[in-house]
């Protein structure tokens, strides 16, 4: 392998690792934040539109590599900034543009395979329930402290009481509250 292929693969691990991010997020927002149940059949289709337009993307960047190359054909002066590019970066346009061309191709070669989409679907499942173990993880170990096991436990205490003095205690005598009107039955005022 050559270091444009290797610059492909590494693009297109990228471009993947950015769809699982995506696929993943959407695996989070309709299991959770909607209440569905998780089926892979069913993040199939978003997962190659995912994948195709990432290509799309890698496309559009080969095609203004290709302009900036033509563009700096024939330009011997100093640039004038960082995208002013001369006859001298044409060299390193035209290798930027079989990159940015053989990532767009592998991605669509991905998402036209569906052993290729059942597997970032699953990837992002994955790290989807990943990111939910570690979430639970975080709160059942805040829930779960035991002051001699929590370092900042006195430096705290003084914070959590006031929490409670001020919170939490007027929250639950508004509740009780609402609780005995509720059981009171109909307001004796009304005809």
């Amino acid at each position: 392998m050559g270091k444009t292929a290797d610059a492909i693969a590494e693009g297109v691990s990228i471009a993947f690792a950015a769809a699982r991010l995506s696929v993943r997020n959407r695996i989070l927002v309709e299991t959770i934040a909607n209440g569905e149940l998780f089926d892979a059949e069913r993040f199939g289709p978003y997962a190659r539109e995912t994948l195709l337009a990432l290509a799309a993307e890698q496309e559009a960047a080969a095609d203004l590599a290709k302009k900036q190359r033509k563009k700096a054909w024939g330009k011997f002066t100093d640039p004038d900034g960082t995208h002013d590019y001369r006859d001298r970066d044409t060299r390193n346009l035209r290798k930027r543009h079989r990159q940015y061309t053989g990532v767009a191709k592998a991605l669509r070669a991905r998402a036209d395979d569906p052993d290729e989409i059942r597997a970032l679907v699953e990837a992002s499942r994955d790290a989807a329930w990943g990111d939910v173990e570690a979430n639970l993880q975080r709160r059942l170990t805040v829930e779960g402290m035991r002051p001699d096991l929590d370092p900042d436990y006195e430096r705290m205490r003084a914070a959590r009481m006031q929490s409670l003095r001020l919170v939490d205690i007027p929250r639950l005598a508004a509740h009780r509250r609402n609780a005995a009107k509720a059981s009171d039955g109909p307001d004796s005022r009304t005809p």
